[in-house]
């Protein structure tokens, strides 16, 4: 099976950049009606094999009978979203009573080819405005504790080129970390140095709080400390969410709910007995069931 690094070199995604969050319509999700108001969302690389063996519209279908209510996408290419025109995929997602509200996508970039990536922004940002997406995700940065600092604010550079873009079209662009961004460069966190860098009003961050912890920091921490620049979240957990008793999810909801952050997708990377669907909605129905849990 493949990792996530893996999987996003070989969809060709690896970089982005908007703050501009717009206003979105409610949700109507084919959730249970105990927990119609929880705003649970799915981050489809979760199915990823799914997706594969059975095709995008099988996933959908099984998504928008679980409760989930908003959809982040990982299939984004040269224009179509998991090989379908814009107009199609946004139909497949309504007949279903889900919203795409976010997408992690990325395109390789250096100082020579920065036109190149331009171009493909424009026409990333077309094809989710379709959607009515709110956010597009820069889903991975191959960084370390041995990059030259000029390398990091480089790219730091270009996220806040391309936020502007994705602004324009009001549409906010982000960053999702893994735990590698909490290694140090010159004794500070690159996470951080990411933070203060970029262009706090073009460039969001989604934290991940597995992650983060695996990094070795505290989501809450930086959910108080950076409450500005963290506007979107992954709620994720070793296997399915809640299954290693090792997250307190609490007081990481009760901050992201004092921070008034809408928007929040479930990621579910392994699975305890290798059956996606299940782990899927095995992490919905911890969630749901959460008083904690908005």
């Amino acid at each position: 099976m493949q990792n996530r690094r893996d999987f996003l070199k070989q969809a060709s995604f690896l970089l982005a950049g908007s703050i501009a969050v717009p206003s979105v319509l409610s949700s109507c999700g084919g959730g249970k009606a105990a927990t119609a108001k929880k705003n649970i969302g799915l981050q489809l690389y979760s199915l990823r094999e799914m997706v594969k063996d059975d095709g995008i519209q099988k996933v959908v279908e099984t998504v928008g009978k679980m409760g989930y209510k908003t959809v982040e996408l990982a299939g984004y290419a040269d224009g179509k979203l998991y090989n379908m025109a814009p107009t199609e995929f946004k139909k497949l997602l309504d007949d279903n009573g889900l919203r795409c509200t976010s997408s992690h996508l990325s395109t390789s970039y250096t100082k020579e080819t920065e036109a190149e990536a331009f171009l493909y922004w424009d026409k990333a940002i077309e094809a989710h405005n379709v959607l009515g997406a709110k956010y597009l995700i820069q889903p991975w940065l191959t960084v370390g504790e041995a990059t030259p600092m000029d390398e990091l604010k480089m790219y730091c550079d270009y996220f806040s080129l391309v936020g502007q873009k994705t602004a324009a079209a009001s549409i906010a662009f982000g960053y999702h970390n893994h735990a590698h961004e909490f290694q140090k460069i010159d004794g500070k966190p690159i996470l951080d140095i990411m933070l203060d860098t970029v262009s706090a009003n073009h460039v969001l961050f989604e934290l991940d709080v597995y992650w983060c912890i695996k990094g070795g920091a505290d989501p809450v921490a930086y959910l108080k400390e950076r409450s500005s620049q963290i506007r979107v979240i992954h709620i994720k957990d070793e296997k399915e969410i809640g299954a290693s008793g090792e997250i307190n999810f609490q007081p990481i909801f009760e901050q992201m709910k004092a921070n008034n952050i809408k928007d929040w997708y479930v990621e579910v990377e392994k699975y305890t007995n290798n059956n996606p669907v299940e782990s899927v909605q095995q992490s919905y129905d911890y969630l749901a069931a959460a008083d904690y849990v908005y």
